[in-house]
């Protein structure tokens, strides 16, 4: 077997240190010599399921985390929300998902379940940046609505 690759899937639409702390914890999955590969959401997925659209497009938004050491590729995912290409295209021994991707989670488990498809699946943690670990938490800061 080849290097060990892990991939992982989220917005990205603000990077903030949240973001930068579980892509850090999904390379270290990977291992040494293993691969980190970012689906970012496209832009009617972030539509539906954060009801605004993106601030960024998904095509920028993948290239934005091309620049971040642990993430060895970015690519836009598909739409629909596709796990069948996805897992053909990388070829995953693992997939992590964000604390917050619940949903998203329990459907690709139960989609390799339903295919008899062998792929581990972890969730990471949610990690503290003080008060600013969410895209949303900073677009509020941003607008005024939080304060200091």
């Amino acid at each position: 077997m080849g290097r060990r690759i892990v991939v992982t899937t989220g917005a990205f639409d603000i990077l903030h240190l949240g973001h930068m702390k579980m892509l850090a914890a999904a390379k270290r999955l990977a291992g040494p010599k293993g691969k980190l590969v970012v689906v970012v959401a496209t832009d009617k997925t972030v539509l539906a399921k954060k009801h605004r659209p993106p601030i960024f497009k998904a095509k920028q938004r993948a290239e934005m985390l091309k620049f971040l050491r642990p993430v060895d590729e970015a690519v836009v995912g598909y739409d629909p929300v596709s796990f069948e290409k996805v897992l053909k295209r990388f070829k995953p021994q693992i997939v992590a998902f964000g604390y917050d991707q619940k949903e998203i989670k329990k459907k690709f488990v139960e989609f390799c379940r339903e295919n008899k498809i062998r792929v581990k699946v972890v969730s990471l943690p949610k990690y503290d940046a003080g008060g600013l670990d969410s895209s949303s938490s900073v677009i509020r800061r941003v607008k005024g609505v939080v304060s200091r």
